[in-house]
């Protein structure tokens, strides 16, 4: 065997492993500095105006307590109340943690295959034989950049899941902190109706005594005054109820359970959104929308390699060395001689698998159906949308005409109603019983308007939501619902 005899082989293996070079130095991609978040982040100062934050390390949860402690210093608005709950949410961060797994896995398949190195030794009393292989999966290497592309797709639809995460924790915590608000005024106003119940059910036991009213009028009357108290007691528990909800959105405990609220909810506004292109619009800008725009390209990929790759299964490439060493002893002439003699190979073999079976029918097959499937859930998420946008946005508009008509024409009507029954009981023209029945409307009417205050808050949510996504009847308002609801008209002075 010449030199040249032995060098071949060499320059194959040579050549085989610049090849591997070559793909790893094209193929492979790094981590992001930001732990892939840079779509979830773009979304959120896009969409909402808010800093989305990774807690990694302590530096990283210092900073953000410190943000978090600045805003709770404060009576908490709708705004600061979504920008606490996304630096201290930790179900969020917990979607930030499996966004950077996507990442790891999608880093991981743009990596060439790991070669397979394999030794043997086998020796006798004068036999020695060593083999070395190393073995690269050629089907592995045509296909890494397919493969990566398609691993990039599932990259890119979990970053705007992850974006979907944001806008849905930011939409129920401002769905949230409006329940809340609303649960604090119907205490506070149930609080000032039973103050003067109570007020009025001590002048009633007084007049009793001196027989101005009858027993049945005093029964009536401290009835009333009791019933009140009830309800009080009622709207306390929801109010602990709701609050004890919005701590949790906003993720915060301890002494930090102790920030403040306004009020009353805000005012309504002068103007409000219009339906123009919402359709239009929901469908340009829904992350659940372009996460399964991502997932139908990937599909689409695995299919093209599935239907590239149907009739093999797995290549691989060996280079072989081996060395081997024999003696042999004779005696020629009463002495012994020893021969030696070495032997070195080189090679290289293919190994690959027939699919008499399969010719690949049941993959692609299987492939083709995946693909289908996704194809009909982007569809229907598409339909689904059009018809989420109309649906908020009729609840938007009804809301906002309910709350409106509670506010302009039920409330002050219901005051004429008293301001006219207690003229008229003062004149001795009505009885108690008119009165309470009176005071009853009035109260029901108030609770019923600043329920629908609440409800059309919660709608303007619930629209931001159908427009850029956030789950089902959820998503975020852009700078606040009340920037959604006013759509750049001023607020109304509230009743």
């Amino acid at each position: 065997m010449t030199d040249n005899d032995h060098a071949e082989p060499a320059r194959r293996l040579r050549l085989l492993g610049g090849v591997a070079s070559a793909l790893m130095l094209g193929g492979c991609v790094s981590f992001s500095a930001d732990g892939g978040l840079s779509t979830a982040q773009t979304v959120a100062y896009a969409e909402l105006n808010k800093d989305v934050v990774k807690v990694a390390s302590e530096a990283d949860a210092l900073a953000t307590q410190q943000h978090a402690h600045a805003l709770l210093r404060r009576p908490l608005t709708a705004d600061s109340a979504v920008q606490i709950a996304l630096l201290k949410n930790r179900g969020l961060q917990a979607a930030f943690n499996d966004l950077g797994v996507s990442e790891a896995e999608y880093v991981q398949a743009t990596l060439p295959p790991n070669p397979t190195v394999a030794l043997s030794r086998l020796g006798g009393s004068l036999e020695l034989e060593i083999e070395r292989q190393i073995l690269i999966g050629l089907f592995e290497l045509a296909t890494l950049p397919a493969r990566a592309a398609v691993a990039e797709q599932r990259f890119r639809a979990a970053q705007f899941r992850t974006a979907e995460a944001v806008l849905r924790l930011a939409a129920e915590t401002r769905r949230q902190y409006y329940r809340t608000i609303a649960a604090n005024q119907q205490v506070a106003f149930m609080q000032q109706a039973l103050a003067t119940a109570e007020t009025a059910s001590e002048l009633t036991k007084q007049l009793g005594e001196s027989g101005a009213i009858n027993k049945l009028e005093q029964a009536r009357e401290h009835a009333f005054y009791q019933e009140l108290g009830a309800q009080l007691a009622r709207a306390r528990i929801e109010q602990k109820v709701e609050r004890e909800r919005l701590i949790r959105q906003l993720g915060v405990w301890g002494r930090d359970v102790d920030f403040r609220l306004p009020n009353s909810l805000p005012p309504l506004p002068a103007r409000i959104a219009t339906a123009k292109d919402i359709e239009r619009r929901a469908l340009e800008s829904r992350v659940d929308l372009q996460a399964l725009r991502h997932d139908l390209n990937a599909v689409a990929g695995q299919y093209g390699l599935t239907s590239a790759t149907r009739y093999v299964t797995d290549v691989e490439l060996a280079g072989i060395s081996s060395y081997e060493r024999a003696k042999s002893v004779s005696v020629d002439h009463g002495e012994v001689e020893v021969e030696k003699e070495k032997i070195n190979r080189r090679g290289l073999e293919v190994e690959f698998t027939i699919p008499i079976f399969d010719f690949g029918a049941t993959a692609t097959r299987g492939a083709q159906e995946a693909y289908m499937a996704a194809a009909n859930r982007l569809a229907e998420r598409a339909v689904n949308v059009r018809s989420e946008a109309r649906e908020a946005y009729a609840r938007y508009r009804g809301n906002y005409d309910l709350a409106r008509h509670y506010q302009g024409r039920v409330l002050p009507l219901q005051k004429t109603i008293q301001d006219e029954a207690l003229l008229q009981y003062s004149g001795m023209l009505v009885d108690v019983s008119q009165l309470i029945l009176d005071a009853r409307a009035r109260i029901l009417s108030n609770v019923d308007a600043i329920n629908a205050r609440r409800d059309f808050w919660v709608a303007a949510t619930d629209l931001k939501a159908a427009l850029i996504g956030g789950g089902a009847g959820g998503g975020a308002e852009s700078g606040g619902g009340e920037a959604v609801a006013a759509a750049g008209g001023g607020g109304a002075a509230a009743h």
